[in-house]
């Protein structure tokens, strides 16, 4: 395969919901450009894309592939993406190294759910989009009603570059308003006439190419002055125009398409070539804010987007050339981890099948393999530098499951491969609680972790369990309380002496700690001789405090009793949560001149401490996290329905891009399985943020139910 210069490649994201086509697009887009002699389609299970066992039994794609094609001598990039925004994490890399993209419309649907999430994300990432209305051949095909839906949803952005003859099964033809054209499809392979445009869609196509122009010529003042001048643009500077409106993001620009007739593909990779962004029009971000040009003379840097584990090669690196040339052999070096690595092999990627290269130039796109210790989100440079690009973002994990393997032996094995489902995934994350004494998997939603599932099941033949995770709860109190506690015993030889006496109360932000206090109507001084602070792991903080007078205890075991306050706030009195933010006072106490020793002080201050805390107006917190839910507005009223029911907070309203945006205070307890019920409530129309916002207090029920619940396991302990 020839080597191709940065000017001459262009990287493509393909979004679209599922079913839309993107993978049969892709297939035929490979098949022009003469990188497959044959086609195959998604229900023969025989496509270059979705080339996975679950992608073939679901028929939809579930990971993102790296294709290319040749044409019209130009190298396309294509990442085929998921549909489902289960999968988004595929999307989101995608962006980091595509320049523009292909949003796939279903002519029998209009705009749908995944249409609309994919165009946010690619506005959020400032990546222009084609759109290509396909399907058009099926007898439900609608144009007028799916170009009002894309006006509905776009505005003003969307502009024809095309439009169809008829649809249906008789789809064969389309008129081009750009080249003034009409072309005509005389088989299923892509065989094209360009014709005249036929008299009865003449004032139509004039109409449109009118629109078209002033399009154009709104995206750059010559081109105005010259469209007022004249009332025309030529081809050239028409394409010049829509090049300046895609890079700025302002147009969407819509073609007409039968990908399994092959209608219209030609049309559409001719308009990549000519029109959307070469790779050297974009500048990318070091972490420090540096921007690096794309320039194939400049010093070697890649970034790798994404890694996967594949049959006969192992691990694979993806990445993009983002400066210089990368050739088989070179040297490169991990600033983050200082490993140097050696390039043994380069390959261009048509999904599973992969073209050695002996180079790559800034701007393309390839994958190796064995190199030592590189992850996603990784830079690897040539020679002294120290680039490191800014990392992917991955949006934060909606869906939260315990997961445990059925067979004890198998827990060390699971443990690894959910590390390495990480490493190809980091949508996918595995954190081990020691608090909740669970391995919490998240995720993007239900759908995401059952193909996870499913893998841990038919791959690698370990059967699992999946249940509701513990919540984190925490424990503190609301007033103050003293207690004393003597630990006493002796069998024989030394014995075990030592008592405590303390006092505790709850530690309020900007409230100073005390020495007076008023306990069971009784006034209370202490003398404080001492003080310590401790900020906890868990959140919160414990403040100790020494009392002593008159050597009543000894200062050697005051460390003791802060341990065994310390092992209490470790598993609170209440429910065995974590307990937080508490003043504790030690004021009195015996010692024993023989018996008296360090484990009966930690006894003592423990038991002491556990005492008060139960008289100390215990309570129960809970996390709360802000929720951010965007929702059509003929859904708002069913999703802050069910946030009501799930003790939500609603803090306020606001619209963006035509839809709802609903903002409130959710328990952590009562988000389980919320992605899958929005899902449900808004026919996968919503989505949703969730962000941990802070602890509060439970309701009394709540608190009761929680009491009863531990009491109840404890006794089965």
């Amino acid at each position: 395969m020839k080597i191709y210069p940065t000017q001459n490649i262009r990287n493509v994201v393909l979004l679209g919901s599922p079913k839309s086509g993107k993978t049969t697009l892709v297939e035929t887009m490979l098949y022009e450009g003469k990188v497959i002699d044959r086609r195959g389609s998604v229900e023969a299970k025989t496509t270059v894309s979705d080339n996975t066992e679950i992608e073939q039994i679901y028929q939809r794609s579930i990971y993102p592939t790296l294709l290319y094609t040749e044409f019209m001598d130009n190298k396309l990039n294509i990442i085929d993406t998921p549909g489902s925004d289960d999968f988004v994490g595929g999307v989101i890399s995608a962006f980091k190294v595509a320049d523009s993209g292909i949003l796939v419309v279903n002519a029998q649907q209009g705009v749908e759910v995944g249409t609309e999430i994919f165009a946010r994300y690619a506005d959020k990432h400032k990546k222009p989009l084609v759109i290509g209305v396909n399907q058009l051949d099926h007898e439900k095909a609608n144009w007028d009603s799916t170009i009002e839906s894309l006006k509905q949803a776009f505005g003003n952005k969307v502009v024809l570059i095309q439009y169809p003859i008829e649809t249906g099964p008789g789809f064969n033809a389309f008129i081009d308003v750009s080249k003034m054209k009409m072309y005509r499809f005389k088989d299923d392979n892509g065989t094209r006439e360009e014709l005249d445009i036929p008299a009865d869609q003449r004032a139509t196509a004039e109409e449109l190419h009118a629109k078209l122009a002033e399009m154009a010529a709104e995206n750059d003042e010559s081109l105005m002055e010259i469209f007022f001048e004249k009332g025309e643009l030529s081809d050239e500077e028409i394409r010049k125009g829509l090049r300046l409106g895609l890079a700025k993001t302002d147009i969407m620009p819509v073609f007409c398409l039968s990908a399994k007739k092959d209608i219209g593909v030609k049309r559409i990779m001719e308009f990549l070539i000519n029109v959307c962004p070469t790779p050297d029009m974009s500048k990318h971000l070091l972490k420090d804010g540096t921007e690096i040009a794309c320039d194939s003379n400049g010093p070697l840097s890649i970034f790798i987007y994404k890694t996967a584990l594949e049959q006969h090669l192992g691990e694979v690196s993806y990445f993009r050339v983002m400066s210089g040339k990368l050739k088989e052999g070179d040297d490169i070096t991990n600033p983050e981890t200082g490993t140097k690595e050696r390039v043994s092999i380069i390959y261009a990627v048509a999904g599973k099948k992969k073209e050695k290269l002996t180079e790559i130039v800034a701007g393309d796109i390839g994958c190796t393999v064995k190199l030592k210790s590189v992850k996603t989100n990784q830079t690897l440079n040539g020679g002294n530098k120290e680039w490191v690009f800014q990392p992917i973002q991955f949006p934060p994990s909606k869906f939260r499951t315990a997961i445990k393997a059925k067979v004890e032996k198998d827990e060390e094995k699971l443990g690894e491969i959910l590390n390495k489902a990480n490493a190809e995934d980091p949508t996918i994350v595995i954190e081990y609680s020691k608090e909740l004494k669970q391995t919490i998997l998240s995720g993007q939603g239900e759908h995401h972790i059952n193909i996870l599932k499913w893998h841990l099941t038919n791959t690698h033949k370990i059967e699992i369990d999946l249940f509701p995770p513990k919540i984190p709860y925490r424990e503190t109190i609301t007033k103050v309380a003293v207690a004393d506690y003597r630990h006493k015993k002796q069998s024989g030889g030394a014995g075990q002496f030592g008592e405590v006496h303390l006092l505790i109360e709850p530690v309020v932000e900007g409230v100073p700690a005390n020495n007076k206090f008023k306990v069971d109507g009784k006034e209370v001084v202490l003398n404080v001789k001492g003080k310590e602070e401790y900020p906890l792991d868990w959140g919160g903080k414990l403040e100790y405090y020494n009392c002593i007078v008159g050597g009543a205890i000894d200062a050697r075991f005051m460390p003791a009793i802060l341990k065994g306050v310390m092992e209490k706030m470790e598993e609170g009195p209440l429910t065995g949560s974590y307990a937080r933010d508490i003043r504790v006072f030690v004021y009195d106490g015996k010692m024993h001149p023989v018996d008296s020793n360090e484990i009966s002080f930690k006894l003592a201050g423990r038991n002491a401490f556990k005492e008060a805390f139960k008289k100390a107006g215990p309570k129960i917190m809970e996390p709360i996290y802000n929720v951010e839910v965007m929702v059509p507005s003929d859904c708002m009223g069913d999703v802050m329905s069910d946030l009501q029911n799930r003790r939500a907070m609603i803090e306020g309203m606001s619209s963006e891009k035509g839809f709802e945006v609903l903002k409130a205070r959710v328990p952590l307890a009562e988000l389980h399985k919320y992605s899958t019920t929005l899902s449900s409530l808004t026919s996968g129309r919503a989505t949703f943020t969730m962000k941990y916002a802070e602890y509060q207090q439970v309701p009394a029920e709540v608190q009761d139910k929680l009491l009863k619940d531990y009491e109840a396991s404890e006794k089965e302990e």
